[in-house]
């Protein structure tokens, strides 16, 4: 585990599906169950992450920034400003780092609510993170020390690739497309399965195929040394199926279409950001 992390006491602002991520990954990184707290008001919530991840909960937000040096905030972008808002005057908000894995509010409205000099780190995960291959970008305020962000990098490397950026509308492009990017990849399953069902295979075996297709090409693409472009010639034999079958995707503008999807799911982030 990164001393980073070692002696950092992380609360979870929030008990739902990323929050478990999180907290599940750090604690196969090695994180103790002692040093990890969450907050939720439904007694549901808390319920199911205790179970599952056997960590502490609490009902009031309050109570977990005062036992936390880290506060990562993992609620829906709506509830974030009356979140802090309800904790200003109740404890020392500058104390810890603030993370927050909102959609669409920027640090700009997070420093309006939390105190000069808080330190921020906004970030973007994706849902791949709840099965330990997310793929994160993150943004720190001139506040936050190099060594928080190295905590934010280690936080998130528990669930998957992270990268750090320098400009913070760049986190609008992430959105666009690692951010939305899983639902393309499942809508093409869907469509490959379809497929494979049309043509004569059992329902089962077309989804085994198309799922171990899509994995096994993603993981070829991140252990090669060569790009995609290299790869997909070398599959792409002169007169062959795969050539046949890419003929078609072409006409179909498939690679301008995932453009235009990339282009306005980040049009889509910018004005959630205008708005938060």
């Amino acid at each position: 585990m990164s001393s980073e992390l070692e002696s950092k006491r992380i609360g979870f602002i929030g008990c739902g599906a990323m929050a478990s991520a999180l907290a599940g990954g750090l604690a196969k990184m090695g994180v103790e169950s002692t040093q990890m707290l969450a907050a939720d008001p439904s007694e549901e919530q808390r319920a199911r992450f205790e179970s599952a991840l056997g960590l502490r909960t609490v009902t009031e937000n309050v109570e977990l920034v005062e036992q936390s040096d880290v506060v990562v905030l993992c609620v829906k972008p709506g509830i974030v400003p009356k979140a802090l808002s309800d904790l200003t005057g109740k404890t020392d908000l500058s104390r810890p780092l603030w993370i927050s894995i909102a959609a669409g509010v920027t640090v700009g409205s997070l420093e309006s609510v939390l105190p000069a000099g808080a330190r921020i780190i906004r970030a973007m995960p994706n849902t791949p993170a709840l099965v330990g291959e997310g793929a994160t970008a993150y943004f720190t305020n001139a506040d936050t020390r190099d060594e928080e962000g190295e905590t934010a990098e280690q936080l998130f490397s528990a669930v998957g690739l992270t990268w750090r950026t320098r400009d913070e509308e760049q986190l609008n492009a992430v959105t666009g497309l690692s951010g939305s990017g899983p639902a393309y990849v499942f809508l093409f399953l869907e469509g490959l399965i379809a497929a494979g069902i049309a043509e004569g295979l059992p329902a089962e075996a077309a989804e085994k195929l198309a799922f171990q297709t899509v994995y096994g090409a993603a993981k070829l693409a991140l252990q090669d040394e060569r790009d995609p472009a290299t790869l997909r010639k070398q599959v792409s034999s002169p007169g062959g199926t795969t050539v046949a079958g890419l003929a078609e995707l072409n006409a179909g503008g498939l690679e301008d279409l995932l453009s235009q999807a990339v282009k306005s799911a980040t049009r889509r982030s910018r004005e959630l950001s205008s708005e938060n």
